[in-house]
């Protein structure tokens, strides 16, 4: 499954649920969700691979009010693993319903936020003890970094209300290197390859991360292949 392919076609929730179920079978985890919101709209949308009782339960019950992992991740600009947020009466009650519906207490949420205020959250379990999930946590990571940018900007560009188009200008050095972390080398690696120093090599990621409105290279990365700046393969 390439990341792109979500792309490829008219995005739609089908799509989007597929891509979801697809990320799962890929990466060897049980349930993946997505939940997205338009803060100058005031909009939410979600897609989950959950089943559709305990979709139906926190609906009607507002448990994104009690939902520690929606809370946390909407202020970070890091993974939020589950199994490191501070424990309360009212997340544990959360855990325990969560349970009832066969949802594993292993997982993490993947924040992404977009240049227009828009904030989108990629969260995904597994079961399992606390070590198989810190082996897969480390594991998975990086590839959902990217596929959280890569579901959020897909549902901001179908389902988002239109915004000013604005299309990012790199310079030719921000590319080259941005094309050269795309295929796995790291920025010492690129210093080598380009005769310039591991700083310079910063500045130029620094600058291409501001200019595609990301907060992490991993996301400077998704953004330049959706918008064809460089080519993944």
């Amino acid at each position: 499954m390439a990341l792109i392919d979500i792309g490829l076609e008219q995005t739609s929730s089908a799509t989007l649920q597929d891509f979801l179920v697809k990320l799962c079978e890929r990466l060897g985890l049980e349930h993946a969700a997505y939940a997205g919101m338009d803060q100058s709209q005031g909009d939410i949308r979600g897609f989950v691979t959950y089943p559709e009782e305990w979709v139906r339960h926190y609906r009607e019950n507002n448990l994104a009010k009690g939902d520690a992992t929606l809370h946390l991740a909407s202020r970070s600009i890091a993974p939020v693993d589950w199994s490191r947020i501070p424990r309360s009466e009212e997340y544990d009650r959360f855990l325990d319903r969560a349970m009832d519906f066969g949802i594993p207490r292993n997982g993490v949420t993947v924040p992404v936020r977009g240049p227009f205020g828009d904030i989108g959250m990629l969260s995904v379990s597994m079961s399992g003890s606390a070590d198989a999930w810190a082996r897969t946590y480390a594991r998975v990571v990086p590839e959902l970094q990217v596929a959280a940018v890569h579901v959020h900007d897909n549902v901001v560009r179908a389902f988002a209300s239109p915004h000013p188009g604005i299309r990012p200008t790199l310079s030719a050095r921000e590319v080259e290197i941005l094309q050269w972390i795309a295929v796995g080398k790291t920025q010492r690696d690129i210093g080598s390859i380009l005769a310039i120093s591991d700083r310079t090599v910063e500045v130029h990621l620094r600058s291409a991360r501001t200019k595609l409105a990301a907060l992490t290279t991993a996301q400077a990365v998704a953004r330049g292949i959706k918008a064809r700046l460089i080519d993944p393969e």
